[in-house]
């Protein structure tokens, strides 16, 4: 995402202005514009014109508006071509924005063609600037923070998998905050019969060259920014892939394909799907590359705080409220957040979450949000969307119980300070 502009007042309102270009892009706008923002994007409005006859001409037009946002959506997309089998060239290109972020609310400046006031939904184009306004306390650290990311030079994918078994493939693309599913292959193939051999191999066969083609298609494996090419299976399914790509990199003079023969990592996994990506990430093969990754380092961590819940449950905390005791006390080594925690559409949720991420970063602590649109976010979610790894054994019932006598304290000393203050 390229950033155009951005004014951020000390009391946290103002507005950045950005142009997104891909579905991580998307992505990021859809985590960045609240409702009560006003953002204003290039939008196509009807109109209707009365002529001197009294007719009434009707027309489509594209006009800047600005809308006060009531509500935002977001409607991820499969790649172009990726169930018809369009092809793409045979450099692996990444395809372009698919992802759509809807965002309605009433138009809140006067336009010539649109009455304020007027109720209008705009759709974020990609390649096309995005105004996104944001009133006192909006952009808070965890707004800014995205922002920066988003628009670090030189992302992209930097992981491309595919998950596969006999007769099947998925190809997903592995980003920062997104893990995009290109493409579902599936191809018959017989059972290996004593009298049906020839039948099995040639199903073998139809499947790894239509395999081979949409590897060529979906895959950038040329791009500078891809780390590593998985392939992950149950079986040896994952040699015979592996052997098969390079064999017809050879036959086809593909330099580019056999230079990238070192990014390919062949990982077992228990079943082909992909959820066996969060399986195969944490593998000791990807792991030692994929270490300074930040969808890797969050699997890891995952993957510690489990093992952790089920042999230290006094340092796996997880929770808004057991959460949110932890940081007060700064035993917070490690935060895990989703991202979904921030679209809250109350205000003051969203601020709760912020001033934890913030406490805890101002205590030391290591903090990391977790993207929804990949496997781990989405295990996060499920266990609320917020845990901690704790640098030092807290017993949730004690600290609950000093909670609640602190509490009651205080409100016996407000209600002497009351009864004193009537007596007088």
């Amino acid at each position: 995402m390229k950033l155009i502009g951005k004014r951020i007042e000390k009391d946290k309102s103002g507005h950045v202005t950005v142009c997104p270009e891909d579905d991580e892009d998307m992505w990021h706008l859809y985590n960045l514009i609240q409702e009560g923002d006003r953002v204003r994007a290039t939008g196509i409005r009807r109109i209707q014109n009365v002529s001197t006859t009294g007719s009434v001409v009707s027309s489509r037009i594209r006009l800047p508006l600005t809308l006060a946002v009531n509500r935002v959506t977001w409607s991820p997309s499969a790649a172009p071509g990726a169930e018809s089998g369009a092809a793409n060239g045979a450099t692996g290109a990444v395809p372009a924005a698919t992802a759509t972020v809807d965002v309605s609310g009433r138009v809140a400046e006067e336009n010539p063609y649109v009455k304020l006031g007027a109720f209008h939904t705009l759709s974020i184009e990609a390649n096309k600037n995005v105004r996104i306004e944001k009133d006192v306390g909006g952009w808070d650290s965890v707004a800014l923070g995205r922002v920066e990311e988003s628009c670090v030079p030189g992302r992209g994918a930097e992981v491309a998998a595919i998950v596969c078994g006999e007769g099947t493939a998925i190809f997903c693309l592995l980003s920062e905050h997104m893990t995009v599913v290109l493409q579902r292959l599936e191809v018959p193939i017989p059972r290996k019969l004593s009298n049906q051999s020839s039948a099995h191999e040639k199903g073998l066969a139809r499947f790894y060259q239509s395999l081979y083609t949409s590897f060529l298609r979906h895959v950038p494996y040329s791009s500078p920014s891809l780390r590593a090419i998985v392939i992950a299976s149950p079986g040896w399914v994952r040699d015979a892939v592996f052997d098969f790509i390079m064999a017809e990199a050879s036959r086809t003079s593909n330099k580019a394909l056999l230079t990238a023969r070192t990014k390919f990592i062949k990982v077992h996994v228990n079943s082909p799907h992909v959820h066996s990506l969060v399986e195969a990430l944490k593998s000791p093969e990807i792991a030692s590359q994929m270490k300074e990754t930040k969808f890797a380092r969050e699997g890891i961590m995952l993957d510690k705080f489990f093992k952790m819940l089920a042999s230290d449950e006094m340092r796996a905390w997880y929770g808004p409220d057991h959460v949110a005791l932890a940081a007060d006390r700064g035993a917070i080594g490690t935060l895990l957040i989703s991202d979904e925690l921030f679209r809250a559409s109350d205000p003051a949720l969203r601020k709760k979450f912020v001033g934890i991420v913030e406490d805890v970063q101002h205590k030391g602590g290591e903090v990391l949000i977790f993207s929804s649109m990949h496997e781990s976010g989405q295990q996060l979610n499920q266990l609320t969307g917020i845990a901690a790894i704790l640098t030092f054994p807290l017993d949730v019932e004690v600290v609950e119980a000093e909670e609640r006598e602190a509490r009651e304290e205080e409100e016996r000393r407000k209600a002497e300070e009351e009864e004193a203050g009537n007596a007088s």
